[in-house]
């Protein structure tokens, strides 16, 4: 028999499409979060997915007994009580799978825009390119290579592996540190070319990705990883990364880096008060910012919404 879905942040129509085939109703509405407990139970929904705005905490799973499963679509579930979900006899489901290359293209975007300053010179060309050239050509001047330098990738799952993949196709050295990965094989695979280049990557300590990476990024589910004691051990000039979650670097102890030097530019999609990031950060000249759209690409969000809907299917049947 078919349920009611309620896809509170929207899913990709293929993905509805599988699902409305499969014999279930999906529901788009955008319920506010303060009604959400009285819509699940008026309108006996099974199933609700989410993304990053909705969230699913203690007082909705207490409230709604007849939910059956929360899915997440993407990869974070910080937004979800996801161990009193289960406690609760709940499914929780997420999709690790479908946005990884879409975060790893945010990494190299955000770091092409570091090294060649394109982040600060499209804010000043507007304004004084003119009257200012040949200052502004200078100013700009001193951009470096990513070719032959050391990327470390803290957090060595899916996207860290996504990472490494399109690093080494730039030609860059790679670290990587995972307490629970000691080894991934990269596959290398260039399109309209039959041959697959295959290279192990073997993780290394913390320490030894923090102290000998050019540029360091993170890609983990969530907690303070680096903080001052951390960045007094990168190399000076390093390049931060984040794309994860916010708080994995410690925004005061980032900019205290950027100020000092430490740190010479950093590079954040998430942050430690979204949606209303803190005015420092965002004024500050030396980092790169995009507003949480890691998975934001039209491939990564068809993915995610066919990975949900065959997970949803499999668990309802």
């Amino acid at each position: 028999m078919g349920k009611n879905i309620l896809a509170n942040d929207g899913i990709d129509a293929v993905g509805q499409q599988m699902l409305e085939k499969a014999g279930h109703t999906v529901i788009t509405t955008k319920v506010a979060q303060e009604d959400l407990i009285n819509y699940i139970n008026t309108q006996n929904i099974a199933v609700l997915t989410v993304r990053s705005a909705t969230k699913v905490r203690k007082d909705i799973i207490d409230a709604c007994p007849h939910l059956q499963i929360i899915g997440r679509g993407g990869v974070g579930m910080d937004n979800i009580d996801v161990d009193y979900a289960r406690s609760k006899n709940i499914q929780v489901i997420n999709t690790p799978a479908a946005s990884s290359n879409s975060v790893a293209e945010l990494v190299f975007a955000h770091l092409f825009n570091a090294v060649r300053f394109l982040y600060d010179s499209n804010r000043q060309m507007p304004l004084s390119g003119a009257e200012k050239f040949d200052e502004l050509k200078k100013k700009y001047a001193k951009g470096i290579e990513l070719r032959n330098k050391t990327i470390g990738i803290v957090g060595f799952g899916r996207i860290g592996q996504s990472v490494a993949k399109m690093a080494l196709g730039l030609g860059m050295k790679v670290m990587a540190y995972d307490p629970f990965v000691k080894e991934a094989n990269i596959q290398i695979d260039m399109n309209g070319v039959s041959n697959i280049l295959e290279m192990a990557v073997h993780t290394s300590s913390f320490e030894d990705v923090l102290s000998a990476s050019d540029f360091i990024t993170v890609h983990v589910p969530g907690g303070q990883l680096m903080g001052a004691a951390e960045i007094l051990q990168m190399k000076n000039g390093v390049i931060l990364i984040n794309t994860a979650r916010g708080g994995v670097i410690n925004e005061t102890d980032l900019i205290h880096g950027l100020n000092s030097g430490k740190i010479s530019h950093a590079c954040l999609d998430v942050f430690e008060n979204e949606p209303k990031p803190s005015a420092a950060i965002l004024s500050h000249p030396k980092i790169s910012l995009t507003p949480h759209i890691g998975a934001a690409t039209n491939e990564a969000q068809e993915r995610i919404g066919v990975e949900l809907a065959d997970k949803l299917i499999e668990a309802l049947r």
